[in-house]
């Protein structure tokens, strides 16, 4: 059942910025980059506030470079559709899990990120979630 609504175009673009932002890091990595838009529409707070689609959450202006860059705009495979519609679906991987912010940085991963704690590493991606108090809503189950 899905958390957000999507349509096949909403799970296309989806599986596009997935692919573009983290291919590199496999399977778990794209995911993980699903799972911080999916919380960026579901809390509505911060950066975040008034997202309700996922062309919303994608297009933001600053918010994934990816979408500045051509590889972007390649056709959605099925692998990264279906890693899409497990995003859409709910299930959420630590880092990610609840972290509104992800990014590569060129060493260590600063303690924080937007004034926000880091709480993992994937890979070269570090994920900061932010805390309750500022955006509650990516942590009320569904």
């Amino acid at each position: 059942m899905a958390i957000v609504k999507a349509s096949s175009a909403d799970i296309d673009l989806l599986a596009r910025l997935l692919r573009a932002e983290a291919e590199g890091e496999g399977e778990q990595g794209m995911m993980m980059v699903g799972n911080v838009g999916i919380n960026r529409l579901r809390a509505n707070c911060s950066d975040f506030k008034g997202l309700r689609t996922i062309p919303d959450m994608v297009y933001q202006p600053h918010a994934f470079e990816a979408t500045t860059k051509g590889y972007f705009y390649q056709r959605a495979r099925e692998s990264e559709k279906r890693l899409a519609r497990r995003a859409i679906n709910g299930e959420r991987l630590w880092p990610s899990k609840y972290s509104l912010w992800y990014f590569r940085p060129p060493g260590d991963c600063p303690p924080t990120w937007y004034n926000q704690p880091h709480v993992g590493r994937y890979k070269l991606h570090c994920f900061y979630e932010p805390t309750a108090q500022e955006c509650g809503n990516v942590y009320n189950t569904f």
